[in-house]
């Protein structure tokens, strides 16, 4: 449990810090590119609240033990994006408050024994409930950076990079995908060996940055990573 609390300590830090980027996006910079193909910034915001509204609903799966999918499906998932992208910035940013402060307290109040119970990623695979807290972690802090909005890689939290470099570097290890023989962070204890290649040493926020597609100060001179994210090493056969 108390590892559960530090996660949800950092969730919160950064929803915090992703809320006052908000904060300061006008209609303007809403309609303007984000970093990700086709999506405006717009898109990104109304995807993160429709994220933490679908994380809210496994937590609540997990609390009734009635069966409640992340989202009805693709379709709808993507619908909702669309529909709410173009909305006005008062509004927007309004949303995502509001989907941060709900999924904020339904995880503040989730029963202990609740965190064990099994919930379903959107793809199929299953995991504990507590996960969501890590999932919803990664969504925050990858798509902050999409905003393209000031907050970068170098503003991932320290903890942040070290959970999601030793995650992507462990689904990496066992799937393929990377031209590299080891992967070193020469900041943190994280030293991976994948393969024969070459050894890929620097900073965690930096490899992190290249292995999520997000470039990075070095990521032109690496390989191409694989695609990012796929299902955790740990929950495979799940």
């Amino acid at each position: 449990m108390e590892e559960v609390r530090a996660t949800l300590a950092e969730v919160e830090a950064a929803s915090k810090r992703l809320t006052a980027t908000a904060a300061e996006l006008t209609d303007d910079d809403l309609r303007a590119p984000s970093r990700l193909p086709g999506w405006t910034r717009g898109h990104v915001l109304a995807h993160l609240a429709r994220n933490a509204d679908s994380c809210w609903n496994l937590l609540e799966w997990a609390r009734t033990g009635a069966m409640i999918r992340q989202y009805p499906d693709d379709r709808v998932r993507e619908a909702g994006v669309e529909a709410n992208s173009g909305r006005p910035a008062t509004e927007l940013r309004a949303e995502l408050r509001l989907a941060v402060e709900r999924f904020a307290l339904q995880a503040a109040t989730l029963p202990e024994a609740a965190w064990q119970s099994t919930v379903a990623a959107r793809s199929g695979w299953t995991h504990p409930a507590w996960y969501v807290l890590h999932r919803r972690w990664r969504e925050v802090e990858a798509h902050h950076v999409d905003l393209d909005f000031g907050y970068t890689h170098t503003d991932w939290s320290p903890a942040y990079v070290r959970w999601e470099l030793g995650e992507t570097l462990a689904a990496i290890r066992l799937d393929g995908g990377l031209a590299a023989g080891r992967v070193r962070a020469t900041d943190l204890d994280v030293n991976v060996r994948l393969g024969d290649g070459p050894e890929i040493s620097a900073p965690g926020h930096e490899l992190l940055s290249w292995l999520t597609g997000r470039g990075g100060a070095s990521a032109a001179r690496w390989p191409a990573p694989p695609t990012w994210p796929g299902a955790p090493a740990r929950w495979r056969e799940s």
